[in-house]
């Protein structure tokens, strides 16, 4: 993942023309920190991955890996690197291209309380198992199993474990025209 991200981010700071300062200020990232994702370097967590997305206007999955495939497609989750932070894990499963959308699919556990300050996209979540509570732009909701909440993920928002971990469905929505890689020819389910 470190590999994807180091030329994922290079490509991307260079399609936008901005320095490593720039950069660094738009993402309130440190400069030697971005110079060391950059060369393959560090770990990211989930916090600098969504301050890349928001500052470089790219979806998540642009940083990321891009899994292609023909048919049948099948993910184990044992063989999915998790992208971490101080209270959720995404396991990222795949991205779907259809028309001028694409949907990130991610498998999300959240541990304990994990804030954002937005990043590009419209966010999706489903529960699974456990009870999650939901902040965006200062208004709170409580979710169970089989509940759904989306929202514009410019919008600040963190989500919360109420009574121990939470598994949930995370789809992360963005126009095709957001990505930083085209993907010409790329139909549902690609």
């Amino acid at each position: 993942m470190r590999e994807l991200l180091a030329a994922n981010l290079r490509h991307a700071r260079t399609r936008r023309n901005l320095s490593l300062s720039e950069l660094s200020r738009l993402s309130k990232i440190g400069k030697a920190t971005l110079s060391q994702l950059e060369a393959g370097a560090g770990n990211p967590t989930i916090e600098t991955v969504f301050s890349l997305s928001r500052a470089l206007e790219v979806p998540i999955s642009d940083l990321l890996d891009q899994r292609r495939g023909n048919g049948l497609t099948v993910v184990r989750a044992a063989e999915v690197e998790a992208l971490s932070g101080e209270g959720v894990d995404l396991h990222p499963l795949r991205s779907i291209v259809t028309g001028d959308t694409v949907f990130e699919v991610y498998d999300q556990v959240v541990r304990s309380r994990q804030d954002s300050l937005g990043h590009l996209g419209t966010e999706h979540t489903i529960v699974q198992a456990g009870r999650l509570g939901v902040r965006v732009d200062g208004r709170e909701v409580e979710l169970g199993p089989g509940d759904y909440v989306g929202f514009d993920a410019l919008l600040p928002h963190g989500y919360t474990a109420l009574d121990g971990p939470v598994r949930s469905v995370l789809l992360l929505q963005y126009r095709s025209d957001q990505r930083l890689h085209s993907t010409p020819g790329c139909s549902a389910g690609s």
